[in-house]
């Protein structure tokens, strides 16, 4: 399990649940509901910092700590 803040909300435009990884440069995903909106975001998660990691590229550590306030 990654220790990454993701943010979670509705977009009327999109008419979906946005989930986001803000400590991973757009690392974003979507879904019908909060549910599918998170288990989108852990594979899109896994799969950017497999690609950084490929791409020898870093991956930020997680801060551990809100990042954004409403």
């Amino acid at each position: 399990m990654y220790r990454y803040e993701i943010i979670l909300y509705w977009s009327n435009d999109d008419e979906a649940f946005i989930a986001e990884a803000p400590e991973l440069p757009g690392c974003m995903a979507h879904g019908d509901d909060q549910e599918a909106a998170l288990e989108n975001i852990k594979d899109a998660m896994r799969f950017w910092i497999e690609t950084a990691q490929e791409l020898g590229r870093p991956v930020p550590e997680p801060k551990g700590e809100r990042l954004m306030y409403a």
